[in-house]
């Protein structure tokens, strides 16, 4: 039978991020089984998938948004016959699991690492008590899943669904490949690449400073290419710059061994970086208090053959199969990071086996799990 679906998130493209993305996922996969109504910020409407109802609220001042979302959420509520609230995060859920215990209907939370695991003190005050509340709970690692037993979400409640990847991917163009190439004097050259917002917890100024110097007096033909920008719409306030990171490049004449393409919203060029690189790399900082949740960089660049290094810290673990779709590092160990990397680069692992390890994040396969969670109570 079909069911009814409300979600209510703040993360959807145009914002720029894993939760954006996995949200609009969430969305299409659901609308394909179900009747799906979003609540979200205004700009993403244009970009929300094709079979779904929108409603829109203000991305900011912050209290806005919650506030006239729960306003259209309880008219829906009363207006239309919702089955299902479900929140793309835990910033939501007070909205959906008030909401359902109103109107009896079911609430489902997807829980990000940073949604169970901040040190706020007014997030777990508040918040936390709704998230425990919610009829479902659906952790995107078995990291994640640890900490919402830690902040006393019962087990009975609780899943594990992990974000997905579009796979296959999109195949090569080899003229998008060859114009990156030469746009940015690529040809013979050992390529990583990074893609993710700058913050505190990527790492990347750390990892300039205490690592791709190392790399590159090894392999001085390595350039690194920074896909991403900083972020203007995010919550999480400990953010890095570009400038930050020139200048720590600058004091180990890295200058020219560094490009910054900020975000990329061309799907074709995006792939066509994954394709090109010999390596993706994710030096996400262990900070207990700002966990990684997931790390979909990791299984998109895995879905396009390409490995990934990367600190074994909160959900990396799940993302990242080590000695198959690349390499898992002692958390901080910066000396042990660069030596993997100068080893990937030399002795490559086998595409095949990458890719193979990255079909089970397939989005069909999340598709089929996310519609489970939706029927009955």
């Amino acid at each position: 039978m079909l069911k009814h679906v409300l979600i209510v998130t703040r993360n959807l493209p145009p914002l720029v991020g894993g939760m954006e993305r996995l949200n609009w996922h969430i969305a299409d996969e659901l609308s394909k089984q179900n009747k799906v109504t979003i609540i979200s910020h205004s700009a993403a409407k244009k970009l929300a998938p094709e079979n779904v109802k929108f409603y829109e609220a203000p991305l900011s001042p912050l209290p806005f948004f919650l506030i006239l979302s729960f306003i259209r959420a309880f008219w829906i509520c009363i207006t239309q016959p919702i089955d299902t609230l479900f929140a793309g995060s835990g910033l939501t859920a007070p909205i959906v699991v008030m909401l359902a215990k109103v109107f009896r209907k079911k609430s489902i939370v997807y829980i990000h690492g940073l949604d169970i695991g901040t040190n706020n003190k007014i997030y777990n005050l508040c918040w936390i008590p709704f998230i425990r509340n919610a009829d479902q709970v659906i952790a995107n690692s078995s990291p994640t899943y640890e900490l919402c037993l830690k902040k006393k979400v019962k087990k009975g409640k609780l899943s594990i669904i992990h974000p997905g990847v579009t796979y296959p991917p999109k195949p090569k163009n080899e003229n998008i490949i060859q114009g990156l190439r030469e746009k940015y004097h690529l040809n013979d050259k050992k390529v990583l690449i990074s893609v993710g917002r700058l913050t505190e917890r990527k790492g990347m100024n750390e990892f300039i400073d205490q690592c791709f110097s190392r790399v590159v007096n090894t392999l001085p033909n390595t350039v690194l290419i920074i896909i991403g920008d900083t972020p203007s719409q995010s919550l999480n306030k400990n953010l890095q710059s570009k400038e930050l990171i020139l200048s720590t490049a600058e004091k180990h004449n890295l200058t020219d061994k560094i490009i910054f393409t900020g975000n990329i919203q061309d799907d074709d060029v995006l792939a066509s970086f994954y394709y090109l690189a010999d390596l993706h790399v994710f030096p996400v900082k262990h900070i207990p208090h700002d966990p990684e949740g997931f790390g979909m960089v990791a299984i998109e660049a895995a879905a396009h053959g390409t490995p990934t290094v990367a600190f074994a810290t909160g959900g990396i673990v799940d993302a990242v199969k080590h000695g198959v779709s690349g390499y898992l590092v002692r958390e901080n160990d910066y000396t042990i990071l660069s030596k993997q990397i100068i080893e990937l680069l030399e002795n490559p692992l086998q595409q095949i086996d990458i890719q193979n390890f990255v079909k089970q994040f397939a989005w069909e396969s999340f598709g089929k799990a996310i519609n489970l969670n939706i029927g009955g109570k």
